[in-house]
C-alpha cells in the first residue's frame, strides 16, 4: 500500500490498530516542520516613538502635509531595499490592514521566538508550537485561521523576496538571526498576492534586515546567555563602512536539551552583506546559511478507553527516543538597483537557495528498519530565482502615482529518498521540477489630498513534471509507485484598495482582492487516494490535486492623535478548493467551499517617553461552507485571540520593565473536522522581562509563562476512537539571562 509523505503514520496507525497514536502526530508534526530558533537581543535605549509605524498602511493620517506617491508594496520588495518609499516610512499596501514590528520590539519583546514575537504583537496571528521554550523550531504562525495548512498560506518575505519553498517544510522562522532584523512588516489578507505570487492567502510576512549602510565606519556587538533545560546561546553582529562600501555580519548560535524527553535541540545560522551605494546605483550581495540539529520526542497519548493519560502521568516523556530531523541550508543572493532617469529605477536581483534535510521515524521502541514502523526520509531542495522589475514614481494629471511592474522566475528542483531506514534502498525516489512565470503590475495614485487608491493583477504560470522511481525490491516495501504527471496551469491574482483621511486623526481604509494557492510538492505526494476504503487495496499516487484560490474583502479604520493609535478591520474571505487532509481515508484533496471571516483590533498608547501601552484582540472564525462538514470549525483555529503589552523604562535605561500577556481560546484538534472530540483548552500566558544598560554593557532576565501554565496547543485526534487523542505538551515557567557588550 502507498505510503504518501505526509499522511504515512497516519495510514499505518489505521491499518493496523496496534501502533500507537504517537505515530500519527509525528506525521501531522513532519508535515508542518521547517527549521529552528533564534533568541531576541537586548539593545536597551531611549524606546523609539513607536506609534510612528505601528498599524499604519499608508500616509501618516495627516491630511495637510503634502503627500508623495502612495507606497504600493511592502519596503522590502526594492533590491537590497532597508526602508519604505511611503512618505510615513511604514511600506505598506493601500486598503490593507498592516503592522510594524520595529527593532526596538523585538529588542523589548520577553519571548523567545520569532513566531511568538508575531504572535504578541499582531491582532489575529495564532501560532502552532510544537515544543516551546527555546525552542522555536517547526513554529507555524497563522494569519486568518488556516490551522495545520497554516505554513502554506502564509507568505514569508526577507526584504521582499519570498522564502517559501515548494515543499510543505515552507520557512522556518527561526532560522532567521534576530539581531539581524530592523524591522517587520506585516500584512493581512490576500492582497500580497499581485507582488509575490501564491502563498500570500492568509498574508504576507515581510523580514526587512539591517545591512549596516550609512553607519560608523566599526561596530560590533556580543552575546552569550544560559537559560532553563541547559540552555545555551551566543550571538554576534558586526559592520564595516568605508566610503561607498559597507558590509556587515549577523550570527547566531543556541543549543539546549529541551523541555521534552529526547528534544535535543542545536540551530547555528549566519548572514553576511556586501553592499555598494551611490546617489544613481546600488548593489548588494547577501550570503545566508544555517544548520539545525533536532530530536523529535513525539506526542503524549490519552487514550479513556484504556485508562491511559501520559499528559499526567509523564509529560515529559518520549515513546519516540529515537526520532530526529536535520536540515541545512544556505543562500546566495546578488542584485542592483539603476536610477534610469528622475523617478525610475531599475530593480534587478536573483539568487539561489538550497535545502537539505534528514529525518527518522521509528513507532517501534527500538531503532529497527521494519515494515509500516520505519522511515527515513532524504530530502534535496534548490530553488533558483531572478525577479527584475521596474519602480516609476511620477505625477499623473497632477496626481501623486507609483507604479511597480515586474516579472518573477522562479525554478524549483526537488529529490527525495523515501525508505525503511538510512542505508537502506529506497521505496521511492521522488523527482519533482516546478517552474513559475509571472508578470504583475500594481498602480498607486493619489487622487485627492486625502485619498489614495491602489490597484493591481497578476497572471502566473505554474509548470510541474513530477515522477516516482519506484523500487519494488527495496527491503522493507510495502508501497507501489505513483503515476507520472506533467502539467501547466495559469492563474490570476488582483487588488483593489483605497484610504480615505478624514480628518488629522481618522482615516477609513478598504480593499477586495482575489489570490491562489499552488499545492506543494508533500501535499501532491499525498493526494489520493492511497487505498481502496473498502478493500485496502493499493491505488497508485497521481500527484494531482487542484489549485485553491480565495476572494477576499476589508475594511477597516485607523486612528492616531497624540500617543493614541487603533486600527480595527473587518474581513470576509470565501475559498474554494482549499487543501486539506482527509483524516478518514488518509489522503490530501480539495474541500468543498470554505470560508473565514473575523475582526482585528490592535491599540496602542504612548503615555510618556517612558511608558508604552498596546493591546489587541480578535475573533477569527473558519468554517466549512459545503459538504459533510458544513458548518464546522477547521481544526486548530481558535475564535478569540488577545495579547496585551507593556514597556516601562523605569530609571533610564538602567532598568527596564517589559510584560506580554497572551490569551487564546479553545480549538479543534488536528483529523478532528467533524467536530466530535473534545479540543484543545484555551489556556493563557504571561511573559516577563528586566533589562539594563550601562554604557556599552547590558544585560536582561527574561521569566516566560509566568504563571506556570500547563498546557498544549497542538493534538491530533483519533479517527477511530472517541476521545483518543496525542498532544505536544508545552513547558512551564523558563528563564532565559543574557548579557553582552557593543563595540
Amino acid at each position: 500500500m502507498s505510503r504518501p509523505i505526509s499522511a504515512a503514520w497516519r495510514l499505518s496507525a489505521g491499518l493496523f490498530a496496534s501502533v500507537s497514536l504517537h505515530s500519527l502526530d509525528l506525521s501531522a508534526a513532519f508535515a508542518q516542520q521547517a527549521l529552528a530558533e533564534q533568541l531576541p537581543p537586548i539593545e536597551v535605549k531611549q524606546p523609539a516613538d513607536q506609534n510612528r509605524t505601528r498599524a499604519r498602511a499608508t500616509g501618516n493620517g495627516d491630511a495637510a502635509r503634502p503627500r508623495e506617491a502612495a507606497t504600493v508594496a511592502p519596503a522590502g520588495r526594492g533590491a537590497g531595499s532597508s526602508g519604505s518609499d511611503s512618505g510615513a516610512g511604514d511600506g505598506g499596501i493601500v486598503g490593507a490592514a498592516t503592522t510594524v514590528i520595529t527593532a526596538a520590539d523585538i529588542a523589548h519583546s520577553p519571548s523567545q521566538t520569532l513566531a511568538e514575537i508575531i504572535a504578541a504583537q499582531t491582532p489575529g496571528a495564532q501560532i502552532t508550537t510544537f515544543y516551546g521554550g527555546p525552542i522555536g523550531a517547526k513554529t507555524s504562525v497563522d494569519l486568518r485561521g488556516f490551522g495545520a495548512f497554516a505554513t502554506a498560506n502564509t507568505l514569508v518575505l526577507v526584504n521582499g523576496r519570498r522564502l517559501n519553498d515548494v515543499d510543505m517544510a515552507q520557512v522556518d522562522l527561526s532560522t532567521i538571526p534576530l539581531n539581524s532584523i530592523e524591522r517587520i512588516e506585516i500584512t493581512r489578507g490576500n492582497s500580497g498576492a499581485v507582488l509575490y505570487g501564491d502563498n500570500a492567502v492568509g498574508g504576507v510576512i515581510n523580514i526587512v534586515t539591517r545591512n549596516g549602510v550609512g553607519g560608523p565606519p566599526v561596530t560590533a556587538r556580543i552575546e552569550a546567555g544560559f537559560g532553563s533545560f541547559n540552555t545555551r546561546l551566543g550571538n554576534v553582529s558586526t559592520s564595516l563602512n568605508s566610503g561607498p562600501w559597507s558590509t556587515s555580519f549577523y550570527g547566531n548560535a543556541v543549543s539546549t536539551d529541551g523541555y521534552r524527553d529526547n528534544n535535543r535541540y542545536s540551530q547555528k545560522n549566519a548572514v553576511g552583506n556586501l553592499n555598494y551605494t551611490t546617489s544613481g546605483l546600488t548593489a548588494f550581495l547577501t550570503v545566508t546559511g544555517d544548520n539545525q540539529e533536532l530530536r523529535l520526542p513525539g506526542g503524549r497519548t490519552v487514550d479513556p478507553s484504556i485508562g491511559l493519560d501520559e499528559l499526567t502521568s509523564n509529560r515529559r516523556g518520549t515513546s519516540t527516543p529515537f526520532n530526529y530531523a536535520n536540515q541545512q541550508g544556505y543562500g546566495a543572493t546578488a542584485g542592483f538597483t539603476k536610477t534610469l532617469v528622475n523617478g525610475v529605477d531599475l530593480i534587478v536581483d536573483g539568487g539561489v537557495r538550497d535545502k537539505k534535510q534528514q529525518s527518522a521515524f521509528f513507532s517501534s521502541p527500538m531503532p529497527v528498519p521494519a515494515f509500516f514502523t520505519s522511515t527515513y526520509v532524504d530530502s534535496h531542495l534548490t530553488t533558483w530565482s531572478i525577479t527584475p522589475r521596474l519602480s516609476v514614481k511620477s505625477l499623473l494629471l497632477g496626481m501623486p502615482s507609483q507604479l511597480l511592474t515586474g516579472i518573477d522566475y522562479y525554478d524549483a528542483s526537488f529529490e527525495q529518498n523515501r525508505g525503511a531506514g538510512k542505508g537502506l534502498a529506497a521505496w521511492h525516489n521522488y523527482d519533482l521540477r516546478q517552474q513559475t512565470v509571472a508578470g504583475y503590475f500594481q498602480h498607486a495614485l493619489g487622487v485627492a489630498p486625502t485619498t489614495d487608491i491602489s490597484y493591481g493583477a497578476r497572471v502566473q504560470n505554474v509548470s510541474l513534471a513530477a515522477r516516482d522511481n519506484f523500487n519494488l525490491a527495496a527491503p522493507f516495501n510495502a508501497d507501489i509507485g505513483a503515476l507520472p504527471l506533467t502539467s501547466s496551469e495559469t492563474q490570476y491574482a488582483l487588488h483593489l484598495g483605497a484610504e480615505h483621511r478624514l480628518n488629522d486623526v481618522v482615516s477609513l481604509f478598504g480593499r477586495a482582492a482575489r489570490a491562489f494557492r499552488t499545492p506543494d510538492v508533500d501535499e501532491r505526494l499525498s493526494s489520493g487516494p492511497s487505498f481502496d476504503p473498502l478493500t485496502f487495496a493499493s491505488i497508485p499516487q497521481t500527484f494531482q490535486l487542484k489549485t485553491q484560490s480565495s476572494q477576499d474583502i476589508e475594511g477597516g479604520l485607523r486612528l492616531k492623535g497624540g500617543g493614541l493609535q487603533l486600527q480595527s478591520s473587518l474581513y470576509l474571505m470565501d475559498l474554494t478548493n482549499e487543501v486539506h487532509f482527509n483524516p478518514v481515508l488518509f489522503y490530501n484533496t480539495n474541500l468543498d467551499p470554505t470560508r473565514r471571516y473575523g475582526s482585528e483590533t490592535s491599540l496602542s498608547y504612548r503615555v510618556n517617553d517612558a511608558l508604552l501601552l498596546r493591546s489587541g484582540v480578535a475573533y477569527t472564525r473558519a468554517v466549512f461552507r459545503e459538504g459533510i462538514w458544513a458548518g464546522n470549525d477547521v481544526p486548530l483555529v481558535s475564535r478569540y485571540t488577545a495579547s496585551a503589552g507593556v514597556t516601562w523604562n523605569i530609571w533610564q535605561n538602567y532598568l527596564v520593565l517589559d510584560a506580554t500577556a497572551r490569551f487564546w481560546s479553545e480549538r479543534r484538534m488536528d483529523n478532528d473536522q467533524a467536530g466530535t472530540q473534545k479540543p484543545i483548552p484555551a489556556n493563557g500566558t504571561i511573559d516577563l522581562k528586566l533589562s539594563g544598560q550601562v554604557e556599552r554593557y547590558f544585560w536582561s532576565l527574561s521569566v516566560n509563562n509566568v504563571l506556570n501554565a500547563l498546557y498544549y496547543d497542538y493534538a491530533i485526534a483519533s479517527t477511530f476512537t472517541d476521545g483518543r487523542f496525542s498532544a505536544y505538551p508545552l513547558p512551564g515557567r523558563t528563564y532565559l539571562l543574557k548579557a553582552g557588550a557593543t563595540f
